[in-house]
């Protein structure tokens, strides 16, 4: 009887890892399939540059303008006379906020300068421009 006691308790100990591989492996597949969908938002061509990638840690204001000439603060529509106005009310508590500029390689010049002038005129002191690296041609 004891023997069997003994035999009971050290297979009670043990801890069965097969449920916890199980539940990693179907966050996996979740986190692949969602993650690509996270990350669209608005739809631009971005111009090609040879630059780094420049090193953030928290959430970026990103001003887009698409091949419309519609310009987008962080994936939410806005028109340009009101881009000014709200992009002063996040300086105004974040004055060393940076602002990244993406736009379209279609939209024409003035409209990117018309709207790195609201940028400027908030009170933005770093703006930065986003560009895509060139692709290789074989």
């Amino acid at each position: 009887m004891a023997f069997e006691t003994q035999s009971q308790s050290s297979s009670i100990s043990q801890i069965n890892v097969v449920p916890l591989v199980d539940v990693m492996l179907v966050l996996l597949v979740i986190f692949m399939v969602t993650a690509p969908i996270l990350q669209q938002g608005v739809s631009v061509e971005l111009p090609q540059a040879k630059a780094g990638a420049l090193s953030g840690e928290e959430e970026q204001l990103v001003v887009t303008i698409d091949k419309k000439g519609v310009a987008y603060l962080n994936d939410n529509a806005i028109p340009i006379d009101q881009l000014g106005p709200k992009l002063e009310a996040v300086i105004r508590l974040k004055p060393d906020k940076q602002v990244f500029l993406r736009a379209d390689r279609s939209v024409p010049y003035g409209e990117v300068v018309r709207v790195m002038a609201a940028v400027k005129g908030a009170g933005v002191q770093s703006l930065g421009m986003i560009t895509e690296l060139p692709t290789e041609k074989k």
